[in-house]
């Protein structure tokens, strides 16, 4: 089990600045716009832009952070019964007596992740207010900045206070966000973010408020997925009707995109970084986790929000069914492949 900091490193333990030796970088060449045209406002980007006004909360002050919260302290029965309940089983490699300690480690290294992706977005988001082109998306977008923001702000603290366990980014994460990050057509952008990693997200947030022990992260989770919703929204209505006129090249383009982002991210699913961490043998923990049917189908439940947004802007290629058949991200039978 990993092991809390002592009194005298916590304060220190895990704030933005201490990770700067770990630094990610990424060159970029994009074109920064404005537009003279400030619209008549009543778009679907910017009712969801009034909606962002009023949905705003406090990570300070709206979030209760009175409960103690003792990293590897036993689980109530309840509460253990949820947390990963997909390594109790004959077949898992989690030996019985380190079960508990699995689940502290589990939702570390899930609110780590939470966390990344979380920056990631704010970082990505920023992007889009110099690169869209309509004032409208400009606006909401420098409006979710400020979302994710607080969201970083949020998982940073309990991670930092409440938890001090942390987990490195995961590789796939951040490779997809090198990509982003390096990418200078904004439409790439949103579906990285808003479409692939927002749309994973939503669903892992509403699962784990309902999934993880104590308070304190439910209502974290619970507070960003409302927010997560009404930025999915905003990548459908920016992209909607986008790819019915561009070229097979620009097409393929966008297809061979979404196709590397869903290899990445379905193999982030795998725990590696868990196996290892607690010393298990970690072949074992990765063929589990890619064959057990609990976590096959938590994988298919995280990515039917994607499939869904793919499926409403004609991006639901044939090549991107097959893929998600072949990693097991969702039932033939479900995808109707023609």
């Amino acid at each position: 089990m990993t092991t809390v900091p002592d009194e005298a490193s916590a304060a220190t333990f895990f704030t933005l600045d201490s990770v700067a030796a770990e630094l990610m970088e990424v060159d970029a060449v994009f074109k920064a716009c404005m537009n003279w045209n400030y619209g008549n406002r009543d778009s679907r980007v910017w009712s969801l832009y009034e909606k962002n006004k009023v949905s705003q909360w406090n990570a300070a002050t709206d979030i209760d952070w009175n409960h103690d919260i003792q990293f590897g302290a036993p689980l109530t029965e309840e509460n253990g019964a949820k947390l990963a309940s997909f390594v109790v089983g004959e077949d898992s490699p989690v030996p019985h007596h380190m079960l508990t300690d699995f689940r502290w480690e589990y939702q570390a290294w899930m609110c780590s992740q939470f966390l990344h992706g979380e920056q990631g977005a704010l970082v990505t988001t920023a992007r889009l207010v110099e690169t869209v082109p309509d004032i409208d998306a400009k606006t909401y977008a420098a409006s979710q900045v400020a979302d994710e923001a607080r969201h970083v702000e949020a998982f940073a603290k309990y991670v930092d206070e409440k938890l001090g366990v942390v987990y490195p980014i995961n590789p796939g994460l951040k490779t997809l966000l090198q990509d982003l990050l390096s990418e200078s057509r904004w439409d790439i952008v949103y579906l990285g973010m808003q479409v692939v990693v927002e749309g994973l997200a939503i669903t892992a947030l509403r699962l784990a408020s309902s999934s993880f022990g104590d308070p304190i992260i439910r209502q974290i989770t619970r507070m960003v997925a409302q927010d997560e919703a009404r930025h999915i929204a905003f990548g459908v209505s920016a992209l909607n009707g986008m790819y019915a006129d561009v070229t097979s090249a620009e097409l393929k383009d966008r297809e061979d995109f979404l196709l590397e982002a869903i290899r990445l991210m379905s193999r982030r699913f795998m725990l590696r970084e868990i196996w290892e961490r607690m010393d298990l043998d970690v072949d074992r923990g990765l063929l589990f986790a890619r064959h057990n049917p609990m976590m096959a189908a938590y994988r298919q439940m995280l990515f039917q929000q994607i499939i869904h947004i793919l499926r409403q802007l004609g991006m639901l290629s044939d090549k991107v069914k097959e893929l998600l058949i072949a990693e097991n991200l969702v039932r033939s039978e479900e995808m109707q492949l023609r």
